[in-house]
């Protein structure tokens, strides 16, 4: 038997994000950004309006053209993907994207292959339950409260179960409680194998839920590391976080 001390296999990251830049027309957007997320990790990006944050995202969906690699537990993701799932990759948008006029359970259902079959309906209501949701799963959207039609938004996109889940402002227009019930679930995602990289402009959310930050500034990643790594960084401080404490918010 080899007497040497056997080195675990390095862990392919879920997402890798290589010199990302993207630019319109005279205006780069995103200027060189890397970073990755881990399996079962949770990776907020973070910075003032314009930071170039929802450019990630979209370049991430493959919705931008851009230069940069973007790869996907190792495979680079195609410039032009016709469907996310097919990517193990889901998205919830800051306008929830939900069909008003349709049911919790139809809004669901949608983005599952082969349409409202008994067999996705299943699967759909399994996921409403899991949020505990399966009470409301007759209701129409338009009949639901705000935070309620942000879960749905949520179970919408883990319907598919995605390797990957892409959140957009998820606790925007939430009040404390339901910021820490969406805080568990989050978590509970993540223990269960998916990663998540959320948008967020919620900083005391972002700092108890989030294993990793990245922030950005004018299209640059100015600083990344653990949230008291982030905390305590001066070029954030002076970036972001001032900014954020005097204001009480940074939306």
């Amino acid at each position: 038997m080899n007497s040497h001390t056997l080195e675990s296999a390095p862990v392919t990251p879920r997402l890798e994000v290589d010199r990302l830049t993207v630019k319109f027309g005279g205006l780069t957007a995103v200027d060189d950004v890397s970073f990755d997320v881990q399996p079962s990790e949770v990776v907020a990006l973070i910075g003032p309006n314009g930071a170039g944050k929802t450019t990630v995202f979209n370049a991430v969906c493959s919705l931008l053209r851009c230069a940069g690699d973007i790869k996907i537990d190792g495979s680079p993701v195609p410039r032009q993907t016709p469907k996310l799932s097919k990517l193990g990759l889901s998205r919830t948008l800051q306008g929830l994207g939900l069909f008003s006029s349709m049911t919790v359970r139809e809004n669901v259902v949608l983005p599952l292959a082969g349409g409202p079959t008994s067999e996705a309906e299943a699967a759909a209501d399994a996921q409403l339950e899991q949020l505990n949701l399966l009470h409301l799963a007759d209701r129409l959207v338009s009949e639901l409260s705000y935070p309620d039609r942000k879960r749905v938004a949520l179970a919408r996109s883990l319907a598919t179960d995605p390797k990957l889940l892409l959140l957009d402002e998820p606790a925007g227009g939430l009040g404390a409680e339901d910021i820490a019930a969406l805080s568990d679930t989050i978590r509970d995602v993540a223990a269960s194998g998916r990663s998540v990289l959320l948008v967020e402009h919620h900083v005391d959310f972002v700092m108890a839920l989030a294993d990793r930050i990245v922030v950005l500034d004018f299209g640059r990643v100015i600083a990344r590391g653990t949230p008291d790594e982030i905390r305590t960084d001066p070029r954030v401080e002076e970036a972001y976080l001032g900014v954020t404490a005097a204001n009480g918010d940074a939306s």
